[in-house]
């Protein structure tokens, strides 16, 4: 995280303009104006952060800036006919009208693929194009970019999965502080050797003590339903535990989490919080019986982003910093961000800095840290690891250790990482089509014993 990855490739799309060095495009120098420059030089760039207009649908969004016309009028025929071209050759099935706020962030990433196949590029650049996808649509990805290498297309894919670099790339170039560190053939790439040059040292990774029962309960819920979504949802996180909800996309595990918080309504259940019966209808009474939610879109519901990362970091225990009456004491402030910045190892040129300008994986530790603070008893984690390298995954990982046995608390850990389930889980509770189907604690769970549950086998 931090490492300029991300920056680089503004650069080369155009967002950004370099202080020094050159640009070559087939031989010949350039100076990349502006994003649109970069686009008539063959560039297209599908960046970690959707860029897309919430309000606008499918069809409108894919060919924003580019409408289909018809004597001076936008001709929105032509434009929902090529954008069922354009979607059918990713295989994204989706209403063409619908508006994009109401897609899943899987399917806003792949609209955000589409969009940038859709301008026959010559270079294709590729941002953490797969950190919300399923495997079937990584895979699905990895064909297109294969049928785009045959047609001579040249592709720059930036990711923090070291098993897909193996798998697309042809050479790795690693970056870490700003700094080219190397360039390796992909057939010279082990893993360990990668993760030597992205960290700057050989990874040592925390060892975990697995709890055959938990603590005292601190989270109950019992016969959650929401109609045609969640199904006669019952499951308790404890003291010291982490239990994590597993699933395809589809499942509900997110819509467990959002329904405790109190971000959706519920047709019937109860929540417990210690043993008492909570009534939340809103997530600010669930903040006030001690739940935090990490969402998994940390831009569009966890960040204030024209905010700097102090006021980001207090945003869910403002009450805690009231001075007299409505004023903040804003050293107080000062001082908890400045810890949590030590703690968390936050990659910022200050506290004051606005968050929209830190990486993604830096940012997701600033949304974790306002939890934190808040002094959550149980914390919802939706995909706490998405886009993060694996220097910050262990850090997260650690965090979460450190918060359930070291400090009496729970985490309920949703993920589309198997991998991160199995290691992380005290208990791993399976979802197919909103209800859960299993309860397997970890001496049971193996990667096809609980695909198994998942995929409806079992």
């Amino acid at each position: 995280n931090g490492a300029g990855k991300s920056t680089l490739m503004k650069i080369l799309s155009g967002a950004y303009q370099r202080d020094e060095g050159s640009i070559w495009i087939e031989g010949q120098p350039v100076e990349i104006q502006n994003a649109r420059h970069a686009q008539e030089l063959g560039i297209a760039i599908i960046y970690q952060t959707f860029n897309q207009v919430p309000h606008l649908s499918v069809a409108e969004n894919l060919f924003l800036g580019r409408e289909a016309t018809k004597l001076g009028f936008i001709d929105f025929k032509a434009m929902r006919e090529r954008a069922a071209e354009e979607l059918n050759r990713i295989r994204l099935k989706v209403d063409l009208n619908k508006r994009v706020m109401d897609l899943s962030v899987a399917q806003r990433q792949m609209l955000e693929i589409a969009k940038a196949l859709s301008l026959n590029s010559k270079i294709l650049i590729l941002d953490e194009p797969t950190s919300a996808l399923t495997e079937r649509e990584t895979e699905t990805l990895f064909e297109i970019m294969d049928s785009l290498r045959q047609r001579g297309v040249a592709l720059i894919y930036i990711s923090h999965r070291l098993e897909e670099v193996k798998r697309v790339g042809d050479k790795v170039t690693v970056l870490r502080d700003g700094k080219q560190v190397g360039s390796i053939h992909v057939k010279d790439a082990e893993i360990p050797t990668l993760i030597r040059m992205m960290v700057g040292r050989d990874m040592t990774f925390t060892t975990i003590d697995f709890q055959s029962t938990g603590g005292a309960e601190l989270l109950r819920v019992e016969h959650l339903n929401r109609e045609g979504v969640l199904h006669d949802i019952n499951f308790a996180a404890h003291r010291g535990e982490i239990v994590s909800f597993f699933g395809l996309v589809g499942a509900g595990r997110t819509e467990v989490a959002r329904a405790v918080f109190g971000v959706d309504s519920l047709d019937s259940g109860e929540i417990y919080v210690e043993g008492k019966r909570a009534v939340i209808r809103s997530p600010q009474q669930a903040v006030k019986h001690g739940l935090g939610f990490l969402t998994e879109d940390r831009l569009g519901s966890g960040l204030a982003l024209a905010l700097s990362v102090a006021h980001n970091m207090t945003l869910a225990s403002l009450e805690n910093y009231e001075r007299f009456g409505p004023l903040l004491d804003l050293g107080a402030e000062r001082r908890t961000a400045d810890n949590y910045i030590k703690e968390l190892d936050v990659q910022t040129p200050s506290q004051d800095q606005i968050i929209r300008y830190l990486s993604g994986g830096n940012q997701q530790k600033v949304v974790l840290a306002k939890w934190l603070m808040a002094k959550s008893k149980v914390l919802f984690l939706d995909e706490p690891t998405q886009g993060i390298d694996v220097g910050a995954k262990e850090e997260v990982h650690r965090l979460m250790l450190e918060f359930t046995r070291e400090q009496g608390g729970a985490v309920v850990l949703i993920s589309s990482d198997l991998p991160e389930v199995l290691r992380m889980s005290d208990r791993i509770l399976v979802m197919r089509e909103g209800r859960i189907v299993a309860e397997v604690p970890h001496s049971e769970a193996t990667q096809e014993h609980i695909m198994e549950y998942a995929a409806g086998v079992k």
